[in-house]
């Protein structure tokens, strides 16, 4: 006999509920599967990582051929299969995580997505920065062959305000100066944005390009790409 589920089978159960300096920021299971909510907003989920891998895989192919070790810091740690596939690829030398809500750090430490992260998390090329991204990139000295950023759903969907600081002109500029010559800006994003390609050109990159992967409900999640010139 076949197993009948009940309407209520897939609803979602609340597995931790924080209020942090950003607001507040969820932990769910619906099924099988997780979900991280800020601020009421639906962030992301652990049921289809493609477009979260692409974001590394997409940065790394883009680097000059023969780029020696390079560094890649990563925006926003999510359910971290940007982080997984990072660590999964021996050529990334250095790997940083950019994750500014301790809830999702802890979450992946020592909760229900260490299963995803773990591995990744004890890598000793991995370290996780926990701080917010907009003011690390306009603060910090260091420099890296690659930025994966994905911390909104998108440059024209911000889970917070101040998120869209990332998006603006004076944004871009703090990720084209933390980027080597050569270097590599790869945005995550949920729908394609005409107008935030053009930001990127108008902010120095060159190589501008979306690259799509298909999801279930229809409109493609994005990945735009960007190149620091030498």
């Amino acid at each position: 006999m076949p197993l009948i589920l009940g309407p209520d089978a897939l609803a979602p159960v609340t597995l931790d509920r924080r209020e942090g300096p950003y607001g507040e920021v969820v932990l769910r299971r619906r099924g099988e599967d997780f979900e991280i909510i800020a601020n009421g907003c639906f962030l992301m989920d652990t049921s289809d990582g493609r477009s979260e891998r692409l974001l590394i895989d997409a940065a790394l192919a883009a680097l000059p051929a023969g780029r020696p070790a390079p560094a890649v810091l990563i925006g926003g740690l999510g359910v971290g299969f940007s982080l997984a596939r990072a660590a999964a690829e021996p050529r990334w030398g250095r790997i940083a995580v950019a994750e500014r809500e301790q809830a999702i750090v802890d979450w992946h430490l020592d909760g229900p997505l260490a299963g995803i992260s773990g591995a990744a998390l004890a890598d000793p090329r991995t370290a996780v920065l926990t701080t917010d991204l907009v003011a690390y990139l306009r603060t910090t000295t260091d420099r890296y062959d690659a930025l994966c950023l994905d911390i909104d759903n998108g440059p024209d969907w911000t889970v917070t305000e101040d998120n869209g600081n990332l998006y603006s002109p004076a944004g871009l500029a703090d990720c084209h100066a933390r980027l080597t010559p050569g270097g590599v800006l790869a945005v995550w994003s949920a729908q394609p944005s005409a107008e935030f390609e053009q930001a990127l050109r108008n902010a120095g990159f060159h190589g501008v390009r979306t690259e799509e992967v298909g999801v279930a409900r229809g409109v493609p999640d994005v990945v735009h790409l960007a190149i620091r010139a030498d």
